[in-house]
């Protein structure tokens, strides 16, 4: 093996769960708005003053606080991977051993069980019923069936039996190798929210440039301003229509979502997940370790009128049949832990279960020579309609008892007539666990508007049992997925009525979640077997439990490590709170932006100066919009996000704006009309910053609506802040910023009152024009 490591003969693929060190730095700091941001820094640097400058160490340290948060997300997620990655188990000195992915080497033996994931491409050496399911590479969603010689591809994850392969090609060569490292990266696109930011910063950057060369020639030959002058004022009506601090709150609420998320042992593979599942409004839940515990109880043995053989051999048949199987799965394994094997059985053929066939089957010689063939799986699917065995079977499953069939068979495993003719023997009731934190969670989602589906492949009527107990609306009437509609549309208004259904095949699944979606739902899926794979897949979000397959946790966003059930509600909430506050703070960047494209039009066409200096706006744009604004992001909000981000946020930004700009500039032209001679200029820049700082808290107020005691505290502190720089006399200085006697000031803030009066007007009719 060390020789083949040293020819690099191992597969090196770097399974990472996070951006590196460099990525994090260059996506933080290398973007287009702070290429923007920065000459226009050092364009000040050059005209001075510096505080004319401050906006650009704002931006550094917003850069900073971004570049440190996702860092904070970087280390949870490396150190959640770890505790979620996958093991197979490879031959070494002819014993198994689980070792990590990388670990294997080129001609290592790695053996497979249903639900493991083919981590490199190989060839089958051992087969024992080997069905391997390739749709995720192929589309083609019927498991195949792998004999000794037969190629197996990365990528593609085992259905039903076991077996091994040799490994063929590793690393990089590997057919799909990068699927897994794709599958857990860190990423910051794909989600409306993104897109929408980035579509409104687009917009911004058109306005610039005209804006720009428009307010830095009024300000040179009209109002002959030296060049100097003339840029900083510029600066000021440009800086200001930069939302740059909107980008940056949310890849930190982002950030700092995925901490708090990986304290609950929550893995979020994919950052947008956190955003997908506050849009959630349906949720499909497997039965089998969601609702209940992945393991089972025999909880009696019944054996049928007309069984061809006695109770003690139905029991020792049992026992065979489990070991038959070397990978079970619950359902068998409850039966292993009943019946344990007796000596002088064997076994000459297996048929191991599958999701699709609903049973599982063996062909056995006993020890007195007699030899059979038995099935194990669901009554309803092995017995027709009206036998007596299949009533009581119903009624067990009526009481929320798992029921198995214990059957002999007339012909062979592999004759398509295997399971015509059968010869009932025996009923498996099994007891299932109820997870104890189930009921819990369907209360809140049923709270939240979030309906919840049981889509199970167990008998309709012991999955409605079930369900019945957990306290799930609508769980007395189950649904037997064999009779649903194959036509999509009927599906969905069948899944719109229905709360719980049985018998769905893995196929099935895949086509309720793409029936929901049609409808315009956002699905999220959990599960945790073979079976939810290409559901997960499709959904809007999969979530798959931690001791789940190897394959479920591949392809799902969200992976509860610690199998918590009662994590999805922190989950939904967490994505509730920051899809949710982060719209409500890009209001109020893009409310400073509207006022600021309108002020700027305005000054060139009245041909005045612009009332700003840059140190002004940045004040105002950190007292209310910077520092608010994260308190607000992180603050807990449980709203359920909405669709067309960017329509709803514009809705009420660019009225705001509008108003707060024609206000302020209302204010500035009477202002110009009282002060007057040499030096004027900052009294009535003065007075038309009271006037913005005081709209511009309004908006705040609202948008911190409910008031808490410490939104309102925060609204306080901004004014507050403000007040201190209109009083201290060396912040009076640097920010060149004084009232001069009453009336102007008193003139301002009546202007400012009747604004925010008309905003509180127009959001309350925009609020009845335009409900969410």
């Amino acid at each position: 093996m060390a020789e083949r490591v040293a020819r690099g003969e191992v597969n090196d693929v770097p399974v990472r769960s996070s951006r590196s060190l460099a990525d994090i730095v260059r996506a933080n700091v290398f973007t287009r708005f702070n290429a923007i941001i920065g000459v226009l820094f050092l364009i000040i640097l050059v005209v001075g003053p510096i505080q004319d400058g401050l906006f650009g160490f704002v931006i550094i340290a917003n850069t900073a606080i971004g570049i440190v948060q996702e860092l904070r997300a970087k280390r949870t997620l490396d150190s959640l991977a770890v505790v979620g990655e996958a093991r197979p188990t490879v031959r070494r000195d002819g014993k198994p051993v689980p070792v990590a992915t990388h670990e294997i080497v080129l001609g290592d033996v790695i053996e497979l069980g249903p639900g493991d994931k083919c981590v490199v491409d190989g060839e089958v050496v051992e087969a024992d019923g080997l069905e391997i399911d390739e749709s995720l590479l192929t589309g083609e969603a019927d498991p195949v069936l792998k004999r000794p010689g037969d190629a197996v591809m990365s990528g593609s994850f085992v259905v039903a039996g076991s077996g091994a392969h040799t490994a063929t090609k590793v690393g990089r060569e590997a057919y799909a190798a990068r699927l897994a490292e794709e599958a857990s990266r860190f990423t910051l696109v794909h989600s409306e929210l993104r897109t929408g930011i980035s579509r409104i910063l687009k917009y911004v950057t058109w306005m610039m440039l005209p804006a720009a060369i428009g307010l830095v020639a009024s300000q040179l030959f009209v109002q002959r301003h030296d060049w100097r002058e003339a840029v900083r004022r510029m600066v000021a009506g440009i800086v200001p229509m930069v939302p740059e601090g909107l980008v940056l709150l949310t890849s930190v609420a982002f950030a700092i979502g995925v901490v708090r998320l990986g304290r609950r042992q929550c893995l979020v593979q994919e950052l947008p997940a956190i955003e997908g599942l506050a849009r959630v409004d349906v949720v499909c839940l497997d039965k089998t370790g969601t609702l209940t515990e992945g393991g089972m109880d025999v909880a009696e043995l019944r054996l049928l009128p007309r069984a061809p053989v006695e109770d003690e051999q139905a029991r020792q048949v049992l026992g065979a049949l489990g070991e038959a199987d070397p990978r079970p799965n619950p359902s068998l394994q409850a039966v292993i832990d009943a019946f344990p094997a007796r000596p002088g059985w064997r076994c000459t053929q297996a048929l191991p279960f599958s999701s699709a066939r609903k049973y599982s089957g063996a062909a056995l010689n006993g020890p007195d020579g007699e030899s059979g063939t038995w099935l194990l799986g669901a009554p309803d699917v092995l017995l027709p309609e009206g036998d007596g065995a299949l009533a009581e079977a119903e009624d067990l499953g009526a009481k929320g008892m798992r029921v198995l069939l214990l059957a002999r068979a007339p012909y062979d495993l592999d004759d398509p007539r295997a399971t015509q003719d059968l010869q009932p023997t025996a009923l498996v009731v099994l007891a299932q666990r109820l997870r104890s934190d189930a009921a819990q969670t369907l209360r809140y989602f049923a709270e939240q508007d979030v309906a919840a589906k049981v889509i199970s492949g167990d008998n309709a009527v012991s999955v409605g049992a079930v369900a019945a107990q957990l306290g799930l609306p609508g769980a007395d009437g189950p649904v037997d997925a064999r009779r649903l509609p194959a036509d999509r549309d009927r599906m969905a208004g069948v899944l719109d009525r229905a709360t719980v259904f049985g018998r769905v095949t893995p196929r099935q699944k895949r086509d309720m979640v793409g029936a929901l979606q049609a409808r315009g739902h956002t699905v999220a899926m959990t599960g945790d077997g073979v079976n939810d794979v290409l559901a997960l897949k499709d959904a809007d979000i999969g979530v798959a439990m931690g001791s789940g397959s190897e394959a479920t946790r591949a392809v799902a966003q969200i992976v509860l490590l610690n199998n918590g059930f009662d994590a999805l509600p922190s989950v939904v909430a967490e994505g509730r709170r920051v899809i949710g506050n982060i719209t409500r703070v890009a209001t109020l960047f893009l409310t400073k932006t509207a006022y600021s494209v309108l002020l700027a039009i305005l000054v060139v066409a009245t041909r005045v100066p612009y009332p700003f200096l840059p140190r002004h706006l940045t004040l105002l744009s950190t007292l209310t919009i910077g520092v608010p604004a994260f308190f607000l992001a992180l603050a807990p909000n449980k709203e359920r996000a909405r669709p067309h981000f960017v329509r709803r946020v514009m809705r009420y930004a660019v009225p705001s704006g509008l108003i707060a700009g024609l206000a302020t500039f209302a204010a500035y032209l009477l202002a110009r009309a009282h002060y007057s001679g040499p030096g004027s200029l900052q009294a009535q820049t003065s007075a038309a910053t009271l006037t913005l700082f005081l709209i511009s808290l309004w908006v705040l107020a609202i948008i911190a609506r409910p008031w808490t005691w410490w939104r309102v505290a925060l609204v306080v502190a901004m004014g507050v802040g403000f007040l201190a720089v209109l009083a201290v006399p060396w912040l009076q200085h640097f920010f060149a910023l004084k009232l001069v006697g009453t009336v102007m000031p008193w003139a301002a803030v009546a202007i400012a009152t009747a604004a925010a009066v008309v905003l509180e007007l127009t959001w309350r009719w925009i609020g009845r024009r335009f409900p969410a």
